[in-house]
């Protein structure tokens, strides 16, 4: 028999819902729908723009399943966990916005995509190329860290975490550290941001991505080809089975009008009434039912995008904005004291500085007296000392004054000497002169002498001449003749030769003079050379230069303030061509590193998508120019 105090059977449903960053736990009655366990969670984390999300779950057939909204939770085959005692779901993004910037509004929404789609990239369920992967990974540790401190900073601080998809690494033979040093790179490059500014810039990259916010379902056509479906914000595309990143075709939602499936028939009726629907087959109803609720949860929100903002949107818009201008004052705020506290910091570690530079002054002043009072002592005895060392100076003064007069006579008396053989030379300049004179004077006498003794000498031959007559004529007359004649030619010849020797004195006299003025002159040269050199070497210059003090007034400041908040403006504002500059700078930089071997298929497709100068964007551009019925048909012909 049941006691009357006996507990009532337990109706409570135990719920544990898992978000990115936290988990939350619900005791929910049986009767519970899923629309009011949604609502109970966007509640507990403060979320309102709820429509992007939903809550993901493992049924008892290992299918991954969204929760219906209109059903009670207890009816839609969740696996019970933890020995069967609690439900468990995941609080998940199911549909993507198709600008980041323009329509997500709340920050615990930025918030939540950010999460999401970064560990979707770390896991490679969105494929992100190797230079993008570092950009994102530098402002996913500007979230984490905030804005780049060189004096917290570390080597080694970002190797501990998961920043890169391991697809990545493995594609290259870099090191952690080399990857580490790429991403600090990129994020001392950032500008100061809040965290909800980071994760902005974070997600406006992201959706760049061919694979960002695609559901892929396999499909197959009339001709059992096997494709992929892709169920976009914008619409369905369509890809080859090996290639999910470059649709083959694309339909807007604009020009579907019903989607319905039976059975693992999928037919789409599109807006165009003269084209035929557009049909695919799945394996698996499962599927269907999800491509079904994907397509028509899309298909609401492509259209409301479409339309004037409700009343809640604007109040949402109103608030963030004002919730920005708040945050902004706070933010400038915050800025302004932080310089004002790094600026007392600075002169505080000045004035520290300075107060150590003054101590250390003290500290050599007072050991400089302690010494001048330990050497006093001594400096008396040195005074006695120099007393009597300045007597014998004094001895050693009178001593080496005598010596100085004695020196100044001999030096007199040098003078002298030097008057009177300066006068002796030039009484010898002047004989010497005389003697040139006498010289020339011989010079011409010997001329004159050699002419007449080449007379003598003719008129000797004259006399012989008629001598040998007279010898023909009388033997006895001649020889008397003969002598007479031969005396005189004897007179002649010794008077030419005496002229001649005294010719060569003189010459000889004259070469001597000559050879001391030739010595006398390079003495003077000499003389002269060596003034010249020390006149040069007497030669100095100086430069002075004097520093100016750079003093900025108020004006001044004020103007550099507000060019460096133009600047952050223009940095946030920061377009999309630029962004792709960087990749392609990093994308150079670490080429060289790459194993050929370890690149993915999709590594190689995005490596001809960016030779053929393709990207998301231009693709979608091109597919959509041909008209709905050519899609249609190439579709079919798959």
């Amino acid at each position: 028999m049941m006691s009357p105090f006996g507990s009532k059977k337990n109706r409570s449903l135990p719920v544990r819902v898992s978000t990115f960053d936290s988990e939350l736990e619900f005791e929910l009655e049986t009767r519970s729908t899923g629309q009011e366990l949604f609502d109970l969670v966007c509640r507990t984390i403060g979320l309102r723009e709820s429509w992007y999300f939903g809550l993901q779950y493992v049924d008892t057939r290992n299918n991954v399943s969204w929760l219906k909204m209109d059903k009670k939770v207890k009816d839609q085959r969740v696996e019970l966990h933890a020995n069967n005692s609690i439900y468990v779901f995941s609080f998940y993004a199911k549909f993507f916005p198709e600008n980041v910037s323009e329509e997500l509004i709340q920050e615990i929404t930025q918030h939540l995509f950010f999460l999401q789609v970064k560990q979707s990239i770390l896991s490679m369920d969105i494929y992100c190329r190797p230079e993008a992967s570092v950009l994102l990974a530098s402002y996913a540790v500007h979230v984490q860290y905030g804005p780049y401190d060189y004096e917290t900073y570390k080597d080694g601080m970002l190797a501990g975490g998961e920043l890169l998809p391991k697809g990545v690494t493995d594609q290259y033979q870099m090191t952690p550290e080399m990857w580490e040093e790429r991403i600090k790179t990129w994020y001392m490059d950032h500008e100061p941001m809040t965290r909800d500014e980071v994760e902005m810039e974070y997600l406006k990259i992201a959706q760049d991505l061919d694979m960002y916010g695609v559901n892929y379902f396999p499909i197959t056509n009339k001709n059992k080809t096997k494709l992929w479906l892709g169920v976009t914000a914008v619409g369905l595309n369509i890809y080859d089975e090996r290639d999910k990143l470059t649709p083959k075709t694309t339909f807007q939602w604009n020009e579907i009008r019903h989607v319905s499936f039976d059975d693992k028939k999928f037919t789409i009726r599109l807006v165009d009434a003269k084209v035929s629907n557009f049909i695919f087959y799945s394996q698996d109803l499962h599927i269907n039912k999800m491509i079904l609720d994907l397509c028509k949860g899309n298909h609401d929100l492509y259209m409301r995008r479409r339309k004037p903002d409700t009343m809640e949107i604007q109040q949402m818009k109103a608030q963030a904005k004002e919730e920005k201008q708040r945050r902004q004052i706070e933010r400038k705020k915050f800025i302004r004291e932080k310089q004002l506290r790094e600026k007392a910091e600075h002169e505080r570690y000045e004035l520290e500085k300075r107060l150590e530079h003054l101590q250390d002054e003290m500290r050599m002043a007072s050991d400089a007296l302690r010494r001048s009072e330990e050497t006093k002592e001594l400096y008396f005895e040195k005074s006695r000392v120099n007393e009597e060392q300045m007597q014998l100076t004094e001895c050693k003064a009178n001593h080496f004054k005598t010596e100085m007069d004695r020196l100044r006579e001999r030096q007199m008396k040098v003078e002298r000497e030097k008057h009177d053989l300066e006068k002796k030379i030039r009484d010898a300049d002047f004989y010497m002169l005389q003697l040139t004179v006498e010289n020339d004077k011989r010079e011409a006498e010997t001329e004159k002498l050699k002419k007449e003794l080449i007379c003598a000498k003719m008129a000797e031959r004259e006399a012989t001449a008629r001598l040998l007559n007279f010898l023909n004529s009388g033997r006895k007359s001649s020889t008397d003749s003969l002598l007479t004649a031969s005396t005189v030619s004897q007179a002649n010849v010794n008077n030419a030769s005496s002229i001649a020797a005294i010719s060569t004195a003189s010459l000889t006299t004259s070469s001597s003079t000559n050879d001391m003025e030739t010595a006398g002159g390079a003495e003077l040269t000499t003389s002269a050379s060596h003034y010249i050199v020390m006149g040069d070497n007497s030669s100095g210059i100086s430069d002075d230069f004097e520093p100016k003090e750079f003093i900025l007034t108020d004006n001044e400041m004020e103007q550099i303030t507000n060019e460096m908040e133009r600047s952050h403006l223009e940095y946030l504002r920061k377009s999309k061509k630029q962004v792709q500059n960087q990749l392609q700078t990093l994308r150079s930089e670490i080429a060289p590193h790459k194993i050929e071997q370890n690149q993915s298929n999709l590594d190689i497709l995005s490596e001809a998508q960016i030779k053929a100068g393709e990207n998301k964007y231009s693709t979608l551009k091109k597919l959509k120019s041909g008209s709905t019925k050519a899609r249609v048909a190439f579709f079919e012909e798959l």
